[in-house]
């Protein structure tokens, strides 16, 4: 796996997107935990209101093991100060898509666009660089996401 160029373990990162998108908490949660249980730490990163939504659902910090300002994330990596064996990120409208491909060109990690929500064919359709994508036109059921995500990532759905 890629190393953290800061010298920590291996870490992943979960992008998150707009807040309004009601299965993302439940969505960063699953994978912070699949990330522990891959034995990496799960870094969460987005706006303040989407972080404040997962460090609500996650207050004694048990599946997030860091949150960090989405902009002082970039910059880190772009400045190769940081990097993550895998970013998932959540993308359920166009700027979504702009934070992928953002991720995507400045990480030498494993990215995947985890798009979803109504227009998630019309979204997924957007991305034309280098990641792997799951797509699911789900918004409010987080099963489906996960079983997609287990498809790509081979954990146990």
């Amino acid at each position: 796996m890629i190393r953290d160029m800061s010298g920590k373990e291996d870490e992943g990162l979960i992008v998150l997107g707009c807040p309004e998108a009601p299965a993302q908490v439940s969505l960063a949660i699953h994978l912070a935990h699949a990330l522990k249980s891959a034995g990496k730490t799960p870094v969460v990163t987005g706006n303040p209101s989407a972080r404040a939504l997962v460090a609500m659902a996650d207050p004694e910090g048990r599946y997030v093991g860091e949150m960090i300002d989405l902009d002082r994330c970039i910059e880190a990596m772009a400045a190769k100060e940081r990097e993550f064996a895998v970013s998932f990120v959540l993308v359920h409208v166009e700027s979504g898509v702009s934070f992928a491909g953002t991720i995507s060109a400045i990480s030498s990690g494993k990215v995947i666009a985890v798009v979803f929500g109504k227009d998630a064919e019309s979204l997924s359709a957007l991305i034309d660089f280098p990641c792997e994508k799951v797509t699911v036109r789900s918004a409010h059921k987080a099963g489906p996401l996960k079983a997609a995500i287990a498809e790509v990532t081979g954990w146990g759905a």
